[in-house]
């Protein structure tokens, strides 16, 4: 091996891909905690999120981004496209996620937007869910004719399957440096970041199809009190009806959605925490740019 090779290496490292093919699964697995939320429902995740991911002889700084949408117009979407475009010009590479069931015009537009200059790891995910892996061989060709990229691993992010050749491929592409992280750091998201996320993935987990999609979370305070964070969440909605469907009888699917997602920032946090949520009508607050810039897109 060359000197070069074995030293220390550090960089930013895109996670990029059409919505549901698991891109916050894989920075979770990645990293060893859950910081970007996940759901079934595509279009989950909506702010470009860092995970950090220090090893002896590499640190990895994976950047989660939304799902590029092409579908739904709305000043939010405009904002996630911007991220993603964003994401791509400052990062030294790029994973490429891609479903191993199928390659589709939407990862053909996320293709797209890669810079040619930016070395290109895809990412083959959900190999789990493939019963004949014969016919992988076949989606590995038809990938590889579309580029010339540094490398296509098939992975199971939700499994852990091949996650240690992934790292090993992107790593090769790292520059050389020190790092720019101390050790035990794995977000540069704070704990109020965090706080409505899980709030807001609940409600993506707990509800249909359409709800989710228009509502929005905001943090109101986050105060310490000895070993006790103390949250009061805004739930905004653009109808009555969905805060209706939100609430539940009696407000009792609130307070599940509440419950599990106090649940897990005990977990992440250490610690008690007493959890307060109300949800508000807000028409209209996509297409808001004062909402918008308060709720950090």
């Amino acid at each position: 091996m060359a000197e070069s090779e074995g030293a220390h290496r550090c960089g930013h490292v895109a996670i990029v891909g059409r919505p549901s093919v698991g891109k916050s699964t894989l920075l979770n697995a990645l990293i060893g905690a859950r910081i970007s939320i996940t759901s079934r429902k595509p279009q989950t995740t909506r702010h470009r999120i860092t995970g950090i991911l220090s090893e002896v002889d590499a640190q990895y700084i994976f950047v989660d981004t939304p799902g590029f949408q092409t579908q739904h117009a709305s000043r939010l979407n405009e904002r996630l496209n911007r991220a993603v475009r964003a994401a791509l010009s400052d990062v030294d590479v790029v994973v490429f996620v891609v479903d191993a069931a199928r390659f589709t015009a939407a990862d053909r537009a996320v293709l797209d937007l890669i810079p040619a200059s930016k070395p290109v790891v895809v990412a083959l995910n959900k190999i789990d869910a493939i019963d004949d892996k014969r016919t992988l061989l076949p989606r590995i060709a038809e990938i590889a004719a579309r580029r010339d990229f540094a490398a296509i691993v098939p992975v199971s992010a939700e499994r852990g399957i091949d996650l240690p050749a992934l790292k090993r491929e992107i790593r090769f592409r790292l520059p050389l440096g020190a790092a720019l992280y101390a050790d035990e750091e794995f977000t540069d998201r704070d704990e109020r970041f965090l706080a409505a996320e899980y709030v807001r993935e609940k409600i993506f987990r707990q509800l249909g199809d359409e709800v989710p999609y228009s509502t929005a979370v905001d943090v109101e305070s986050f105060a310490h009190e000895g070993d006790l964070r103390r949250i009061r969440v805004n739930v905004y909605v653009d109808k009555a009806s969905q805060r209706a469907i939100l609430l539940g009888e009696g407000g009792s699917r609130m307070k599940a959605i509440a419950s599990q997602a106090r649940a897990d920032m005990e977990q992440l946090f250490g610690g008690r925490v007493f959890l307060d949520v109300w949800v508000r009508v807000k028409p209209g607050w996509a297409d808001s740019d004062a909402m918008l810039k308060r709720l950090g897109y």
